[in-house]
């Protein structure tokens, strides 16, 4: 019987799997690198072990540290998570070799199912070892991994061999696996995927389907279960595909089957993870399970029933990322001063109010996930809560999420893959009708928390004004101090403090919780930037300089390229490495490199300068 597993992983799934030991009267042993040293999964665990440096290769993907560190924190199993070495075959049999009990799939079952080029061997399907012009569009994957890392969409042959350097990099990075492969790609094509669990007993679950067509960069935004809209045939299909590939290995644990679901119905074979995927807590909720729980019974050799639970109702998962979508899903950083979402949504986090959000892993803060007896009232219940959460510190794509939930393609289940692709300038672009009473709630709640040091000082007949941004646009807003409080013209101020302030407006009133951090200002849901009331003049970077969008690593700058040299519009210069993803810096015109700051290795921070380009 297992006492204490060790989670060879960071974050919301280190978390998660502490969350079902503890239920479960089981010790928890976390390992950390140096910039997780106080983050959440390591402040929950029972032990924690420390793995030196920041780096992912020198840290979450060291196998052997891992293993050491299970032995010397007394552990006798390991749970890979997901990402990092959860797929990797060698860590696998490393954990075992070492007395440990490994809470996955068998090793030869990782390698014949988590390499995506055998994989598809496996099951009569090749990859294009030539592409021609014919084979377009293609897409580069990466064999290793998944989330989205190490894949580009080729459209153009002479992009192919840049697409296959970029991505063999990212794997590397991602996985420590530089093996990438070009398959044909599905344009708009719905991703659908079946949950299977299986024991050591003989027998397979197939837990539903999932959709996860909602993606940017690869990576999966919002899932649902079950996959709305496929046709019994089609539902069937899917299922006995799952199940006949995972009796093939002789699977045990938990995976996933994942497929794209063209336009005629079709169903075309993507991959099979050999791992508990990120979008899980909706086949949870659907089927009242905990997979984590279930994945601790077979790896103890319990059996499962011989068939799965009945499915109950439908749930939607949301990823809150910190990024900015409308700014190339650019990541962002910095303290995360509060993460709450309204009773009765399940939120899976990683972090926790106070915690630095920083550049060297992923930018997902939380999953939300609501369940309900049917697709529109979980879709409804998600978005409402999202839309009331309160989400505090970096920017985030909570916006995105609700517009995304409530999109009429969404709602009708008419979804794909391309759906950013067609909607992302209309879902990020500014609200049409932003709440004109928030930047006064904002001024009327700061003056109230500067009355408390030196009472009111004002003349009562002069006006104060206070200027805010808001959706991308500057706001005015007016109030005076008088004897009896707070006025301002055309609105009762029914109550005001630092934290709350409650108007009156044409007979309407309205109730806002107002938090502030330095120049950032939360009204409700509303995010505002206070304006300086006498704005210090800035230094001014010449016209064509590059500017770094986010903070990271530049990882490498063009080949030969130096200051003095011809570049052409839209030409690759240098790429950056944030959150485990590469970023490509173009040229913004044809012109002259007239400087060229960045070097391999260097750390940057937002908006330090990269490069200047000359227009001809």
């Amino acid at each position: 019987m297992i006492t204490s597993v060790l989670v060879a992983n960071r974050g919301e799934i280190a978390c998660r799997v502490f969350r079902t030991c503890r239920e479960a009267g089981i010790r928890t042993v976390a390992v950390h690198s140096d910039a997780d040293e106080t983050a959440l999964h390591v402040r929950l665990a029972d032990a924690a072990v420390r793995l030196p440096g920041t780096a992912s290769a020198d840290t979450y993907l060291r196998g052997d540290l891992i293993v050491k560190a299970a032995v010397a924190a007394g552990a006798d199993a390991v749970h890979p998570g997901y990402g990092f070495l959860s797929e990797n075959a060698d860590f696998a049999r490393a954990v075992t070799d070492a007395g440990l009990t490994w809470i996955g799939p068998p090793p030869e079952a990782i390698e014949a199912m988590a390499s995506k080029t055998r994989a598809k061997e496996l099951l009569g399907i090749a990859p294009l070892d030539r592409v021609t012009e014919a084979d377009l569009p293609v897409l580069v994957k990466a064999a290793a991994g998944g989330g989205g890392r190490g894949m580009r969409v080729v459209r153009r042959l002479a992009d192919l061999d840049d697409a296959l350097t970029a991505a063999r990099a990212e794997a590397v990075s991602a996985f420590g696996d530089g093996e990438v492969f070009v398959e044909p790609y599905v344009e708009n094509g719905r991703h659908v995927e079946v949950q299977i669990l299986a024991d050591t007993h003989g027998t397979v679950w197939a837990l539903g389907t999932r959709d996860c067509s909602l993606q940017r960069r690869h990576q999966k935004v919002i899932e649902e279960a079950p996959a709305p809209g496929l046709s019994p045939r089609l539902d069937a299909e899917l299922r006995e595909t799952a199940v006949r590939a995972a009796r093939a290995v002789s699977y045990v644990g938990a995976g996933t089957v994942e497929f794209l679901v063209d336009a005629h119905g079709r169903a075309h074979f993507l991959e099979m993870n050999t791992r508990l995927q990120v979008e899980h807590p909706v086949t949870e909720a659907v089927f009242g399970v905990d997979l984590v729980a279930l994945q601790l019974r077979v790896a103890e050799g319990h059996a499962l029933e011989t068939d799965p639970p009945p499915a109950r109702g439908h749930a939607v998962e949301a990823r809150l990322y910190a990024e900015d979508p409308a700014h190339g899903w650019a990541p962002q950083t910095g303290r995360l001063h509060r993460l709450a979402v309204p009773d009765g949504i399940r939120l899976d986090t990683g972090c926790t109010d106070g915690d630095e959000i920083g550049v060297h892993y992923d930018p997902m803060l939380a999953k939300a996930v609501a369940h309900a007896p049917t697709r529109a009232e979980a879709v409804r219940r998600l978005a409402g809560a999202l839309e009331r959460a309160a989400v505090h510190g970096p920017v985030t794509n909570r916006d995105l999420l609700v517009r995304s939930l409530r999109h009429e393609e969404f709602a009708s289940a008419r979804m794909d893959t391309g759906f950013y692709d067609r909607h992302l300038a209309d879902l990020t672009a500014p609200a049409p009708a932003p709440d004109p009473l928030a930047p006064l709630a904002a001024a009327l709640a700061d003056a109230h928390g500067r009355s408390r040091f030196g009472g009111w000082r004002n003349v009562p007949s002069q006006p104060q004004v206070k200027r805010y941004t808001m959706a991308g646009e500057e706001h005015e807003v007016r109030y005076r101090h008088t004897r009896t409080g707070l006025t301002a013209d055309g609105v009762r101020v029914v109550h005001a403090d630092a934290r709350l302030v409650v108007l009156e407006a044409d007979g309407v009133r309205h109730r806002y919780e107002v938090a502030r951090y330095g120049d950032q200002v939360h009204v409700g849901a509303t995010r505002l930037t206070a304006l300086p009331r006498f704005p210090d003049p800035t230094a001014q970077h010449a016209p064509g300089s590059l500017l770094a969008p986010m903070p990271g690593t530049v990882v490498r700058v063009a080949e030969g390229l130096t200051e003095g040299a011809s570049v052409e519009a839209g030409q690759p210069l240098l790429w950056l490495e944030a959150m485990k993803m590469e970023h490509r810096i173009t040229a913004p015109a044809t012109g002259t490199l007239t400087a060229l700051k960045a070097v391999p290795g260097q750390q940057v921070t937002v908006g330090s300068l990269l490069a200047v380009v000359q227009e001809a």
